[in-house]
């Protein structure tokens, strides 16, 4: 079967921003919300440690990079991530919850579906799946040190401006790495959305699922509370994350697979 003759191909098609749904998953904490001058200086301070660690970290990615396994290199690329965390909590207050560890498979590659607020669960589900190859915009390679490292961990990279092939993309190289044992990570939504807000699943990460004969782990955050897109603030309080049942995609199809993920994301971030 094509994607051409897929019934579910029309809607994972539709890959990059989507239209949010009108009604919300829980309220803004955002709104009104006070930033003092003492979280203004420190998330100053973040930041500039942040990258100035993500460079130096880049650059020796690169220079050991011949001499590891792809599962060497991916750990030591990640030990930025896990610095990263570290920095979060120790300067920014920012603490880490996490519930379901027991619904991770052990040793079994899985397509894990999360939703998308923040740049932190970029980082952090690294953690939680490893080896993983994430599905990301394509220019997110082109950025210097960051890009760099990036293209290190194979990830899956797609052109948004081109739906249909970002769609064959997906399918192809998406399952070349689950037959590696490489968990696919996905934000069906396509972009960030803010706390308290869900945009409209996509069915590709369900479609590579369903075609790859592996199952779908849904995952649910908050960590736009404390990390918000596009800012420069980073806000002290707890991320919560919750790992799902996996889905089992014998005798579904992509499209009621992608809707109990998206049912079960939606009903969870409600409770966070």
């Amino acid at each position: 079967m094509t994607e051409r003759d897929d019934p579910d191909a029309e809607i994972a098609l539709r890959q990059g921003p989507t239209p949010e749904r009108p009604e919300a998953s829980g309220p803004d904490l955002h709104v009104g919300r006070r930033i003092g001058l003492g979280v203004r200086l420190r998330s100053i301070l973040f930041f500039i440690l942040y990258n100035l660690m993500g460079i130096f970290h880049s650059i020796a990615s690169f220079v050991v990079a011949p001499f590891q396994t792809f599962e060497q290199r991916y750990r030591f690329v990640n030990l930025w991530s896990q610095a990263t965390m570290w920095l979060l909590r120790r300067l920014n207050g920012v603490e880490i919850e996490v519930g379901g560890l027991e619904n991770i498979p052990p040793g079994e590659p899985v397509v894990v579906l999360a939703n998308h607020q923040s740049q932190w669960e970029t980082f952090y589900l690294q953690l939680l799946f490893t080896p993983q190859a994430t599905v990301l915009k394509r220019e997110l390679l082109w950025v210097p040190f960051f890009g760099w490292a990036l293209v290190l961990l194979r990830p899956i990279a797609i052109d948004r401006g081109q739906p249909g092939q970002a769609l064959k993309t997906i399918l192809r190289v998406g399952q070349e790495r689950l037959e590696q044992g490489i968990s696919v990570v996905i934000y069906p939504e396509g972009t960030r959305q803010p706390p308290g807000r869900m945009g409209r699943f996509n069915a590709g990460g369900a479609m590579l699922a369903c075609r790859a004969g592996r199952r779908v782990v849904p995952i649910a955050h908050n960590a736009g509370d404390c990390w918000p897109a596009r800012s420069l603030w980073r806000l002290p309080g707890t991320i919560r994350v919750v790992i799902g049942e996996p889905i089992d995609c014998a005798g579904g199809t992509p499209k009621a697979v992608n809707e109990k993920a998206e049912e079960w994301i939606r009903a969870t971030l409600e409770r966070l």
